[in-house]
């Protein structure tokens, strides 16, 4: 939502009062889309993911993680436990948002007193939980459809459709069921004489550039990691290059729908967690959400409490990374913790990983630099326990397709499984074709052959 945000109220503007018009700002985010798929197609941006260091990987999978606790515990995407006002940044809730007082904070006498809180806490996180713990296929959904079935009637306290204005709108709504609005002035609106606006075009275009990248890296790393697809050798995962490259052209692409950036959602760990590891999961959310082109009035419908505690629980699994982080020493575990703490608390997932790879860079750097100008002789007293990092990663920059290219392979697209590259996204193999490192852990932690889909 981050993207989304700055989109709208920086670049636009409300009501289109920004520096940059709506199209011009969808040519930026047009041509960006562009700019990632070369990266993509050349292996910068798999490179890139390659080399973060392996703390900072992890700590995103844990900010991630509570980034989507976090969302599930407000009003607007979650239950409404807990709220930001002027007079603390966080604080406990639980009200109805009639209650809400002048400084954003719920008087003291209606705090946890809001019935829709605890439907969404009993059905939708208490009865999920349960579901999950005996492995029930189709918990989750179950959990948020129980908790909309309940909230739609009009007469109870806890109706997503109240007897007010907006409450009457949603109703008429909702009873469509089936509804459809043709797209207008929206099609092919970009603007290319950007000259009037080339300072701040170019701004945005470079904004939207890093932020796309970190929040697309983090997050699918993330997500590969929860599905345990991760490569232990490369750090990469399998289908990396296809993946980012979808990623970019589907930027573009949704520049001439009209939409700011479309990437991954750190919400696809909800499908992870019911399973969902293969293109047959992508393939069928896919054709649901086409289909919920059609029966918009219901999906609309489904009020955040239904899917607030779901992220919480999908929050809970992901965090258990933070186990695996190196807290023995403070150059791995200072830089994690910052990146876990910064991701929820400025609701971005590029802003976390920026201030844990700046201070990483930081501490280490100076570590080096007073290692190297006292000769070796004042070191921290356990460095030896620091985790390696180097920039030449298993496999290189170059993607295994332009190293069969080059050799004058005509299928150069195709998985080699021979030879000198290995296709989990460029492994390093021996001279007996066996990958570098632990076969044994690699297999065990790939689970995966070139065939997987």
């Amino acid at each position: 939502m981050g993207l989304n945000a700055y989109f709208a109220y920086t670049v636009v503007g409300k009501n289109g009062s920004g520096p940059v018009p709506y199209n011009v700002a969808l040519t930026a985010i047009f041509i960006e889309g562009f700019i990632f798929f070369a990266l993509a197609l050349l292996g910068m941006r798999q490179w890139l993911a390659r080399i973060i260091p392996r703390c900072i990987k992890l700590a995103t999978s844990v900010g991630i993680g509570l980034f989507l606790t976090l969302i599930g515990l407000t009003y607007a995407e979650g239950i409404g436990l807990v709220v930001g006002g002027t007079s603390v940044p966080i604080a406990l809730a639980g009200c109805e948002k009639q209650y809400l007082g002048e400084d954003g904070q719920c008087p003291d006498g209606v705090k946890m007193r809001n019935p829709s809180m605890w439907i969404g806490i009993f059905c939708g996180g208490v009865f999920t939980a349960m579901l999950l713990m005996y492995r029930v296929k189709g918990a989750i959904i179950a959990g948020i459809l129980l908790v909309s079935v309940i909230s739609w009637p009009r007469t109870t306290p806890v109706t997503y459709f109240p007897y007010t204005d907006l409450g009457n709108a949603n109703f008429d709504f909702f009873k469509k069921v089936v509804d459809f609005h043709p797209i207008q002035n929206v099609l092919n609106v970009q603007r290319w004489d950007v000259s009037t606006y080339s300072g701040q075009f170019g701004l945005a275009l470079i904004t939207f550039l890093y932020v796309d990248i970190l929040d697309c890296t983090g997050t699918l790393y993330s997500m590969a990691r929860y599905a345990n697809l991760v490569d232990p050798v490369t750090q990469d995962f399998e289908g990396s290059t296809m993946a980012y490259m979808v990623d970019s052209l589907t930027i573009s692409i949704g520049s001439v729908m009209g939409t700011p950036p479309v990437t991954a959602f750190v919400e696809s760990g909800a499908g992870i967690g019911e399973g969902g590891k293969t293109g047959l999961t992508a393939i069928s959310t896919g054709l649901c959400f086409f289909i919920s082109i059609f029966f918009a009035p219901i999906f609309a419908s489904i009020p955040p409490w239904a899917t607030g505690c779901v992220l919480v629980l999908v929050g809970s699994m992901m965090v258990q990374a933070v186990t695996d982080i190196n807290w023995k020493y403070l150059g791995d575990s200072l830089p994690a913790f910052v990146t876990i703490a910064i991701m929820p608390f400025s609701y971005s997932i590029a802003d976390g990983l920026i201030a844990g790879v700046c201070l990483y860079i930081l501490i280490n750097t100076l570590v080096w630099i007073i290692e190297k100008a006292s000769g070796g002789r004042i070191v921290p007293p356990n460095k030896d326990l620091k985790e390696p990092w180097t920039w030449r990663t298993e496999g290189g920059i170059m993607p295994p397709w332009m190293g069969r290219l080059a050799s004058g392979k005509k299928d150069f697209w195709r998985a080699n499984h021979s030879g000198s590259v290995s296709e989990a996204e460029g492994v390093a193999v021996n001279v007996d074709g066996k990958t570098s490192g632990s076969e044994n852990d690699t297999a065990a932690a790939t689970g995966r052959s070139e065939k997987t889909v």
